[in-house]
């Protein structure tokens, strides 16, 4: 392959995901290190999963994912799905950590031959979709995870803890207000190059 190939390749589909992954993870963590400790085995009802339990499955998911995409087809066996309890908040991260990386180093090899070739899934022997390689990561590392991300923040706010800003602000977390109050701020002190007290998130 020329160097101009290569640098082709890797301004592809994949860059693309890997990209907007890794930009997601940093709002999936920031969800995650808000599941407090003594909380892991709550859950809203008793069909639903405990507060570990979902937030485990958020962070790990990911990264299951990427043996799978590696071959062309995978059967799986819905009955042995289990969702593990986690220890500690430390294990969540941990894992989570482990995904970003995986996933993030995977995605960033992804050429688009790769991408657009077809995966297959099945379960007991009969197939449930067939489609491009990418579509399976959009979603289940994408929209699988976001669906997910979205009912931890919910639990998170059931057990009245902080939830912080997702893609906008939260009952607790007002980014915007933030970045107005930091330019405020400079406008009172005329000091155009200051930093804000509390960071500037503009």
């Amino acid at each position: 392959m020329t160097n101009a190939a290569a640098t082709a390749e890797k301004t592809g589909i994949g860059t693309a995901l890997a990209a907007e992954f890794r930009e997601e993870a940093g709002t999936t963590r920031r969800v995650l290190e808000r599941v407090p400790a003594d909380k892991l085995g709550w859950r809203p009802h008793r069909k639903s999963l405990t507060l570990g339990q979902l937030a485990l499955h958020i962070a790990a998911a990911p990264g299951r994912l990427v043996p799978l995409l590696q071959k062309t087809e995978h059967e799986i066996n819905p009955s042995s799905l289990q969702f593990p309890e986690p220890a500690t908040p430390a294990e969540i991260l941990a894992a989570f950590d482990q995904t970003v990386k995986d996933a993030g180093a995977y995605l960033d090899g992804l050429t688009d031959e790769q991408a657009l070739a077809a995966f297959t899934l099945k379960a007991n022997g009969k197939t449930i979709f067939t489609r491009p390689r990418q579509g399976v990561v959009r979603m289940i590392m994408f929209s699988h995870i976001f669906h997910h991300r979205g009912q931890l923040s919910v639990y998170l706010r059931q057990l009245d803890v902080p939830v912080p800003s997702i893609y906008g602000p939260s009952g607790d977390e007002n980014p915007f207000a933030q970045a107005r109050a930091n330019r405020q701020w400079r406008e009172d002190t005329a000091q155009p190059g200051a930093a804000a007290p509390g960071g500037d998130l503009c």
